[in-house]
């Protein structure tokens, strides 16, 4: 039994218990994270329309890490002109735990981690925020302020709330 799963836009054929290195993914190590299935085959090859619905790929992260360094050397004839550069690609490793099983609603299948964003009490507003943020501060706080009001105006009836 195989899949075929899609993830930093490469795609894998993987098998349970198999360990791979996938392009970096923001989960932390032991996390389970859910892949999109491209095609399954247990018996029969089922492929997807470009996902198999009702199905997902579960694998455990394993631990974070840098690829082997790469040398970029930049070189032109007779012009003084040379450039050293080097880069080591991060990748997440992970293996996968099971094929087929559905992964949960409040799991992104992505395998992304997302922000939600915070709610205005729990912001503290400083003068770099846009003046919008701040009246919406000051509003979710009760206090009234013009609209005509300056970034300092309104910052200093919030400290004085």
């Amino acid at each position: 039994m195989y899949a075929i799963i899609e993830t930093g836009g490469k795609q894998y054929r993987v098998q349970e218990g198999d360990v791979l290195k996938v392009e970096k993914i923001n989960a932390e190590e032991g996390a389970k994270v859910y892949f999109n299935v491209l095609a399954i085959n247990n018996g029969e090859l089922v492929t997807g329309k470009p996902y198999v619905e009702n199905c997902a790929v579960e694998a455990e992260v394993i631990g974070q890490g840098k690829g082997d360094k790469v040398i970029i050397y930049k070189y032109k004839a007779k012009k003084d002109y040379r450039r050293k550069n080097g880069h080591r690609q991060p990748f997440t490793e992970v293996k996968i735990t099971s094929l087929g099983a559905e992964a949960p609603k409040s799991e992104t299948v992505k395998a992304e981690a997302t922000k939600s964003e915070a709610p205005a009490e729990d912001v503290k507003a400083n003068i770099n925020m846009k003046k919008a943020e701040l009246l919406e501060i000051a509003q979710s706080k009760g206090i009234e302020v013009s609209n005509k009001a300056t970034k300092a105006d309104i910052l200093a009836a919030i400290e004085e709330n």
